[in-house]
Parts: C-alpha cells; sequence; structure tokens
C-alpha cells in the first residue's frame, strides 16, 4: 500500500510520498525514501515492487547522468519523461518486465515552467497539472481538483498538499505515518516539510 502525490505550482513542482515499506501485514521499515533526485531540477516519485522500484529508479539516474556527461547538457522534464516511459514499454514486451508507477517532474530552466508526467508500469505517459498513483488517488484527485491553481505560490501548494495528506489519515483505513516532501523549482531540489522548511532526514515527520 503506497501513496505518491504530485503537484505544480506557479514556478515550482511538488512531491509527497510516503515512507512505509510493508509486505504482507507487517511494516518493515518506515524510514524508506520512495522519491529519487534524478538531476538537477528533477525528480521522480516511484511505487511498486519493491525490487524492481530501485532497481529501476537507480537505472534512469545512472542514464540520465550518462546523457549529461556525453553531451553536456542535462535533458529537459519532458524529454526524461519520454525516455522514461520508453523504457518502460520496451520492459513491458521482455521476459521481465518493471512493474513500477512514476511521478516524474521538476522545473524546466529553459522555460522557466514547471512539469509533472504521470507515468504507469503499462508505459501510458499523461502531462497533468496534478496527480497520484497508488490508494491515495481514491482520496487526494477530487481535493487536488477542488483546490488546485495553476498559479498557486508554494505555501499554497503546501497546504494543498496537507489537505490531501490529513484526508488519508481521516479516511483511509492504514496508517501509513510519514511522508516524504520535495520541492524542484529554479534553485533546484531539496526536501522540506510541509511548513516550507528544509530538512536533512529521509522521511522526516510533517511539521503540523
Amino acid at each position: 500500500m503506497e501513496v505518491s502525490f504530485g503537484i505544480t505550482g506557479k514556478d515550482y513542482c511538488l512531491f509527497a510520498s510516503d515512507t512505509s515499506a510493508n509486505r504482507s501485514i507487517v511494516r518493515m521499515k518506515s524510514t524508506e525514501d520512495k522519491q529519487k533526485v534524478i538531476g538537477k531540477h528533477l525528480v521522480m516519485a516511484y511505487s511498486g515492487e519493491p525490487g524492481d522500484t530501485v532497481n529501476f529508479a537507480e537505472y534512469v539516474e545512472r542514464n540520465l547522468r550518462l546523457y549529461q556527461i556525453r553531451n553536456h547538457i542535462p535533458l529537459r522534464p519532458s524529454s526524461a519523461a519520454s525516455w522514461t516511459r520508453l523504457e518502460l514499454a520496451k520492459s513491458l514486451r521482455s521476459r521481465k518486465p518493471y512493474s513500477v508507477n512514476l511521478l516524474l517532474g521538476g522545473f524546466d530552466p529553459t522555460s522557466n515552467t514547471p512539469e509533472l508526467f504521470w507515468i504507469d508500469y503499462l508505459g501510458t505517459k499523461g502531462t497533468v497539472p496534478y496527480a497520484a498513483h497508488g490508494y491515495g488517488a481514491y482520496f487526494a484527485l477530487s481535493t487536488m481538483d477542488r483546490w488546485h491553481s495553476p498559479d498557486m505560490d508554494l505555501q499554497q501548494g503546501l497546504e494543498l498538499m496537507r489537505k490531501c495528506i490529513d484526508e488519508l489519515e481521516k479516511r483511509f483505513i492504514v496508517n501509513l505515518g510519514e511522508f516524504t516532501i520535495r520541492v524542484a523549482d529554479k534553485d533546484g531540489v531539496r526536501q522540506i516539510n510541509l511548513k516550507g522548511e528544509e530538512v536533512s532526514a529521509v522521511g522526516a515527520k510533517p511539521a503540523l
């Protein structure tokens, strides 16, 4: 049972993921980071089979880095998302497909705009203003649809993220515990809490 949220605002892309690693009815770990910083302005939130998610996230990160070394320029969010979708589509037609769902996004410094992409394990990709994967989508998408605005500043985006997490805690039968929150903007990627304060520890408890 995993949850990933993504929101775009005026000049940023915001991500939140739960930090629980579960097997059957047992919580094995409560500090799992289910996001990967794959570029200076790029973040990928992943969910799915535990081995597949970490393996594929590292594969994407290293290949995007290799592209930058070879060409002396990083891929833009849209190009990174297209390449990632293609790799998932290729794996789907192989003997060992990845079972991974992704929210990939960040800030495009060339156009000064945030971008967010919804990608599932079947290689489907969509450009979206907000998105969710996992059981959280059943509870949060209506909240995002009601309160999201393209010109939200970061504090408004964090307030919307708080509403989504609160709705999940109130209505979902399982307590998913803590959340990892990252923002990507013109200054790069940083991990924060719901007050907008930077944190260094993975899975730090969001300030309420």
